[in-house]
């Protein structure tokens, strides 16, 4: 079963491609976006659990090594063991190793991103119960784990080559973050397995923004109920985000690039309400991707997304 509408798998299957058209990538340009996106992720990712750092503070701590003034020092230390799992990630990524989708992969991520936060139960399955805020899901007890955990593994290696990458991360998140084999960090580790995942099929580091955090919880609960369709989707939109950055700052100069736009001043002129846009963007008929709290487009998007329109009727 497709969990991935037609349209956007379409459209992500293209850019993926342009990608991977323009490898090897520069260097220079890519070490620049691998900056910008590593404390991109390391300030959403942790800000989704509830650190207080801003996107600039976490840049001083992690690149500055600077302390921020009235700021704990757990997340402090949470955003620099999340920059180690990076580097950990990236490593494994770019220097061609094979790698082994195992249990002992998934316990080494969150042993960085737990290693100066929990030292104890850093990349140690949790021997008692937990409970996740705010939904009715609750996770297998503690003396299930490990056998839960070996079934996700194994279900991980049947299915790398069978089914979509974007779907297969976007399950193996949620199976994890489901089991919750840790006492704390099971989020943060479960966005990192799913990068990995789609990191080694060349797809650039995927974000999932603080601003996003009341839709990504909705859609996990929904996955909770058996409906991951709604989680694949926006996962997707997540990638595509990154994708479109990718491909600004690499494709050739000489090539006519697409002004994205505020859904509001693409609205001007058309059939559409800003309203109406939004609703195509967040469901992932029109082509979009958010830029801070908006959504931004093209009007070459909103052109393809019309034709669509009509090749259906």
């Amino acid at each position: 079963m497709n969990l991935l509408q037609l349209s956007m798998r379409k459209r992500l299957d293209e850019k993926h491609k342009r990608l991977n058209a323009l490898r090897p990538l520069p260097v220079s340009a890519v070490q620049k976006l691998r900056e910008q996106f590593q404390i991109e992720m390391t300030y959403n990712t942790n800000a989704i659990e509830g650190n207080s750092l801003t996107l600039r503070e976490t840049f001083l701590v992690v690149n500055e090594g600077l302390t921020v003034k009235g700021k704990p020092l757990k997340d402090h230390l949470e955003a620099k063991s999340h920059q180690a799992a990076l580097e950990y990630l990236y490593e494994l990524i770019e220097h061609g190793h094979r790698v082994t989708l195992s249990e002992r992969l998934i316990r080494q991520l969150h042993q960085l991103v737990m290693q100066d936060v929990d030292r104890e139960w850093a990349g140690v399955y949790r021997n008692g119960p937990v409970m996740i805020t705010g939904t009715k899901h609750r996770p297998p007890e503690a003396l299930e784990v490990s056998k839960k955990m070996h079934t996700l593994v194994t279900w991980l290696n049947t299915n790398e080559q069978k089914i979509h990458p974007i779907e297969l991360a976007s399950q193996a998140h949620h199976k994890l973050a489901a089991i919750h084999p840790f006492f704390d960090g099971n989020g943060r580790t479960s966005r990192l397995l799913m990068n990995v995942l789609l990191m080694r099929k060349g797809f650039p580091l995927t974000i999932i923004l603080k601003n996003d955090r009341k839709k990504y919880y909705r859609v996990l609960s929904r996955a909770d109920d058996g409906d991951l369709a709604p989680l694949v989707q926006f996962v997707a939109q997540t990638i595509e985000r990154s994708l479109d950055i990718y491909l600004r700052a690499l494709e050739p100069t000489t090539k006519k690039s697409e002004q994205y736009v505020s859904l509001a001043k693409l609205s001007t002129g058309t059939e559409y309400s800003a309203k109406y846009l939004n609703l195509l963007a967040r469901t992932g008929r029109l082509e979009a991707h958010k830029d801070g709290r908006n959504w931004v487009t093209t009007k070459e998007a909103l052109t393809r997304y019309e034709e669509g329109r009509l090749r259906k009727r």
